[in-house]
C-alpha cells in the first residue's frame, strides 16, 4: 500500500472517531461475556468469530494512528501498521459480522460491535475492495433517484398490472384506484422492495382499513448502508425523505425491510412525517379496529423470528406478537426474550451476496436452525425480506420442515370485514 492511499483511508478512519466511537474503541476489556453472544462464534467455534476479537483489527489500528503510545511504542499496545494483509483481515471480519447487535445486549459496556465495523467496511471502500456487487447496487438505487423519469412510465405500468390480484385479496371501494401513486396528501406513503410480493399484501391491507396511503416510487432496500458507504446511505435515504415531502405526507411506512426500517428511522434526522414499520401500521390498525382477522386461517402451529434491525436494533418487538396473537391459535416463542433471540445470520449485506456468502452464512447460522427446530413450529413467520430469504436458505439446508412464511402476508390472506 503506498503512502498516499494509507493517508487517505487514515483520513477516512479519522473521520468516524465521535466521542461514542472513542469510546467503544478504548473501553473492552476483553472480559468474555460477548464470547456467546455472536451466533457465527456458537455456530462455528473459532476464536476469530468473537465479537471483541473482530474488535481488535481496528482497535489495533486505532492505537497505532491515533494513540501517542502506538506512535511512539508500539509493540506494548498491540498497534497495528495499516498495509495490503491489514485490508484483507478488514474484509474477513467485516464480512463475518451481520451487525445483529446481539453482542451488543451482552456486553458490560455496551460496546457496539456494528459502529466498529462500520470503519473496516469504510476502508475497504476507501480502498475500492468492497464487494462490486453491493456498490453498483448503490449505484444504480443513486442512478433511480436522478433519473425518475426514465424509470416513471415503466414502473406504473408495472403497478397497474397488480391491482387485479390486489382486489383478489381485498375488494376496492367503488370509484377508489387500487394502488395509488405519487398521491398528493395522502396520510400514509409506503415504500416497497422491488417485487409484487412487497406490494400486493400492504396494498391489500391498506385499502382494508382504509387508509389514505400512496405508493413509493423508490424501492426501500439501502445498499449503501449494506457496503458501509455513509454518502451513498444518504442519497438513498434522501430520495424517499424529498418523495415524502414532495407529497406532504404524515407517515413513512417502510416494508419489512430490517435495514431499510433501520436507516430510515435512526439516520433521517428531524423530519415532518414520523416513521414506522409496516408491523407497527398492522398493529395499529387491529388495535383500532380498522381491520379484522380470521384466526381460522392459520391452523399450523407458528414462530416468530425477530428481525435483528427492526427488533433488537428498532425496538419493533411487542406490535408482532399483538398481530400474531389476533391471527394464530398456537403461536411458539423462540426465546423468553425477544431481545436476545438468535440473528439468522442473513443480515449486513450477506444474503445480497447470494451464493458467494451461501456456504457461510449455513454454517455461521447452526444455532438459529437449532432454535427453529425446538420449537417444534411448523410454520416460521418473520418480517425482514433478508431473514426470509436466509431462512429459507436454512430450511432446505438444515431440513426444518417449516413453511417460511411474511407477516404482512399471512394478516392480508386472512382479512375479513370489520363488523
Amino acid at each position: 500500500m503506498d503512502e498516499t492511499t494509507r493517508n487517505d483511508l487514515l483520513k477516512l478512519f479519522k473521520g468516524k472517531l465521535n466521542r461514542a466511537m472513542r469510546y467503544y474503541l478504548e473501553t473492552c476489556t476483553r472480559c468474555g461475556v460477548c464470547t456467546e453472544a455472536c451466533h457465527v462464534h456458537a455456530s462455528m467455534g473459532q476464536t476469530r468469530y468473537i465479537s471483541a476479537y473482530r474488535h481488535e483489527f481496528v482497535r489495533r489500528l486505532y492505537k497505532k494512528y491515533f494513540k501517542a503510545r502506538g506512535k511512539f511504542w508500539p509493540s506494548v499496545g498491540e498497534a497495528k501498521e495499516l498495509n495490503d494483509v491489514t485490508m484483507q483481515e478488514l474484509a474477513e471480519v467485516a464480512y463475518s459480522c451481520t451487525g445483529c447487535r446481539r453482542c451488543v445486549v451482552y456486553c458490560p459496556f455496551g460496546i457496539d460491535t456494528q459502529m466498529i465495523m462500520s470503519i473496516a467496511k469504510l476502508l475497504l471502500v476507501g480502498a475500492g475492495t468492497e464487494p462490486e456487487i453491493l456498490t453498483l447496487l448503490a449505484d444504480t438505487s443513486i442512478e433511480k433517484g436522478k433519473s425518475l423519469e426514465i424509470f416513471k412510465d415503466n414502473f406504473l405500468e408495472g403497478i397497474k398490472r397488480l391491482e387485479d390480484e390486489v382486489v383478489q385479496k381485498w375488494q376496492a371501494e367503488a370509484g377508489k384506484t387500487v394502488i395509488p401513486v405519487d398521491r398528493q396528501g395522502a396520510d400514509l406513503l409506503y415504500v416497497a422492495l422491488a417485487g409484487a410480493h412487497s406490494i400486493i399484501p400492504a396494498a391489500a391491507v391498506f385499502n382494508a382499513a382504509g387508509e389514505n396511503w400512496t405508493l413509493s416510487f423508490f424501492e426501500a432496500v439501502n445498499f449503501g448502508a449494506f457496503v458501509g458507504d455513509p454518502t451513498r446511505t444518504q442519497l438513498i435515504l434522501d430520495r424517499i425523505i424529498n418523495e415524502a415531502k414532495r407529497l406532504k405526507v404524515k407517515e413513512v411506512c417502510i416494508c419489512e425491510c430490517g435495514t431499510a426500517f433501520r436507516v430510515m428511522k435512526q439516520l433521517s434526522g428531524k423530519q415532518p412525517f414520523k416513521v414506522s414499520s409496516i408491523t407497527e401500521v398492522h398493529a395499529r390498525y387491529l388495535r383500532e379496529g380498522r381491520i379484522r382477522l380470521d384466526k381460522s386461517k392459520v391452523t399450523q402451529s407458528v414462530t416468530y423470528h425477530d428481525p435483528c434491525q427492526i427488533a433488537r436494533n428498532g425496538g419493533v418487538i411487542d406490535e408482532a406478537r399483538y398481530i400474531l396473537r389476533h391471527l394464530v391459535s398456537d403461536f411458539r416463542e423462540m426465546t423468553k426474550e425477544p431481545r436476545y433471540n438468535w440473528c439468522c445470520g442473513g443480515g449486513g449485506g450477506l444474503v445480497a451476496l447470494g451464493e458467494e456468502t451461501l456456504d457461510f452464512r449455513m454454517k455461521s447460522s447452526r444455532v438459529k436452525a437449532d432454535q427453529v427446530k425446538a420449537t417444534g413450529a411448523t410454520l416460521l413467520a418473520t418480517a425482514c425480506e433478508n431473514c426470509h430469504t436466509q431462512l429459507s436458505n436454512l430450511n432446505d439446508h438444515y431440513k426444518m420442515g417449516v413453511d417460511v412464511r411474511f407477516l404482512s402476508s399471512m394478516v392480508a390472506d386472512a382479512l375479513i370485514p370489520v363488523a
